[in-house]
């Protein structure tokens, strides 16, 4: 199975970090991209729906032969925990190797966590965190219209709006004096120049797509399932709405205009 795809789901778009961050650090595997933007966001659905939805992602995805899935969605990795267990090939969600690149950076033990309201009303970072260490102090904060933002292409760290709303909902934890701060949903590292200037040179941004990309690669080291192909892998992308929104959207999150293989289907 070496040679077959890496299989990638999000509710929608913000997943694209995370073949962003990939394609860095594998970029000779193979990406089967699946974003459900019929149905986004997951962030206000309830859990059972939420499950349903991540089960129904992933079978997809193992139908196109995939040798692992990675939940890029804080949604899905927050609330869909039992999603590991009924799957054939490796899988992880997004909480865990950030929860513990978080732990890894604070210098004073106090940690930022910010995500849609599912993932901070789960607990999901909170509890990760505090397994790995009981000491730190987790502070939480829900921030939906960052979604809205990036998708309406909202982005830059000049534009007074976005400027506004992160001030608004990071005013506390600034206040709280950490010293990091975990971008808990895939869409958030778009705006994160916007977010690193309001909160400053001190706090370290922890990138959940970044994190979990480099913890996929390991886990596919470890079982022998790296791709030896010495050439650049293809990404293919699938989604449930249409097309050409999707084409221009993702073009910000991947930086590059040239995307070309994507296909509509239905679940």
């Amino acid at each position: 199975m070496s040679d077959s795809a890496i299989g990638i789901f999000d509710s929608g778009l913000g997943g694209l970090t995370a073949v962003k961050e990939l394609v860095k650090v594998l970029p000779n595997e193979n990406i089967v991209y699946f974003g459900d933007t019929a149905r986004v966001p997951y962030g206000n659905r309830s859990k059972k729906t939420i499950v349903k939805y991540a089960e129904q992602d992933a079978s997809f995805l193992l139908s196109k032969g995939v040798k692992m899935i990675i939940a890029a969605c804080g949604t899905v990795s927050s609330v869909a925990t039992g999603l590991c267990d009924t799957l054939p090939v490796p899988f992880t969600g997004v909480v865990a190797p950030t929860a513990n690149a978080a732990v890894r950076a604070t210098k004073n033990g106090k940690i930022g966590v910010i995500g849609t309201s599912a993932t901070v009303n789960s607990q999901s970072y909170k509890k990760a965190i505090l397994s790995a260490n009981k000491n730190i102090k987790v502070y939480q904060q829900d921030c939906p219209l960052f979604v809205s933002l990036v998708e309406n292409s909202f982005i830059s760290e000049e534009d007074p709006i976005v400027q506004l709303v992160v001030e608004r909902y990071l005013e506390k934890l600034k206040s709280q004096n950490i010293d990091t701060l975990i971008l808990g949903c895939t869409h958030f590292p778009i705006i994160a120049g916007a977010i690193h200037n309001y909160l400053g040179d001190n706090v370290t941004l922890i990138d959940s797509g970044k994190e979990t990309a480099l913890y996929a690669a390991e886990i596919l080291r470890q079982k022998n399932l790296l791709n030896n192909d010495k050439a650049p892998g293809d990404c293919i992308y699938y989604v449930s709405d249409t097309v050409d929104d999707f084409k221009r959207t993702a073009q910000i999150f991947l930086g590059k205009n040239d995307i070309e293989d994507v296909y509509h289907i239905t679940l």
